[in-house]
C-alpha cells in the first residue's frame, strides 16, 4: 500500500468537508424517519423497512470508508501510532507552574526527519501543541504528569512555530505561549500555510 503525507491543514480542511456532508446525510435518515411517523400516511408508505436498512447500511458503509480512504493521508499515523523509533534528535521539555522550559531558547529542528518532543509535567495536566504563525496547528499531545509524554514527528517543510498548550490547565494556561520556539531548516521549502499566512 502506498503511504502519503498531507499537510495537517489540508486533511483539516478536507475532513471537515467529509465530515459535514456525512453528518448532513446521517441528519436526512433522522429526517426521514421522524417525517414517516408524524405525518398521516395516504395510501402505501414510501419508507419501507427494506429503504430504511439500505439507506442505514449505506451510512455505514460510508463512514467506514471515509476512515479508511483518511489513514494514510494523517500526518502523525506513520510515525506516531506505528511507534517508530528512528528518530535522529530528541527535544527534553519540562512544565511546570504554567510555564514551559526548554533546552535552549529556540529548538534548532531538522527538516525532512523523525525528531521526537519529549515532555514532561512537574505538576498539572497541560497539552503541548505546535501552532504556525497564522495561529494554525500543526500537531500536538497532552502531557500528564507523572508519564511518558513523547510526540514523535517529521517535518515537511521549513518553518518557525511557536509552542502553546492545548489543555485547560486553569486561567493562566492561557498565557502558555512560547512564540518561534521550534525553527525548522533543512528542506529548502517553506510552511505553505504559514507563507500564505505571511503575505
Amino acid at each position: 500500500m502506498v503511504t502519503f503525507v498531507i499537510d495537517s491543514s489540508v486533511v483539516l480542511w478536507g475532513q471537515t468537508i467529509m465530515y459535514t456532508a456525512y453528518c448532513l446525510a446521517i441528519l436526512s435518515l433522522v429526517a426521514w424517519f421522524a417525517r414517516g411517523i408524524t405525518h398521516e400516511q395516504s395510501g402505501t408508505s414510501r419508507i419501507t423497512p427494506k429503504m430504511f436498512y439500505i439507506w442505514v447500511g449505506f451510512l455505514t458503509v460510508l463512514g467506514v470508508s471515509l476512515h479508511l480512504v483518511t489513514y494514510n493521508t494523517i500526518p502523525w499515523v506513520k510515525d506516531d501510532l506505528h511507534a517508530n523509533p528512528d528518530y535522529v534528535a530528541s527535544y527534553d521539555i519540562t512544565v511546570a507552574d504554567h510555564e514551559f522550559t526548554l533546552p535552549s531558547e529556540q529548538l534548532q529542528v531538522p527538516c525532512g526527519k523523525l525528531v521526537r518532543f519529549s515532555v514532561t509535567s512537574n505538576d498539572l495536566t497541560y497539552g503541548f501543541g505546535l501552532f504556525r504563525e497564522d495561529d494554525s496547528m500543526v500537531t500536538q499531545m497532552q502531557v500528564v504528569p507523572g508519564h511518558p509524554n513523547n510526540l514523535v514527528w517529521t517535518f515537511e517543510a521549513d518553518g518557525v512555530f511557536s509552542i502553546r498548550s492545548t489543555e485547560y490547565s486553569g486561567p493562566k494556561g492561557a498565557q502558555m505561549i512560547v512564540p518561534d520556539a521550534v525553527k525548522v531548516t533543512g528542506c529548502g521549502t517553506s510552511d505553505n500555510t504559514q507563507a500564505a499566512g505571511t503575505r
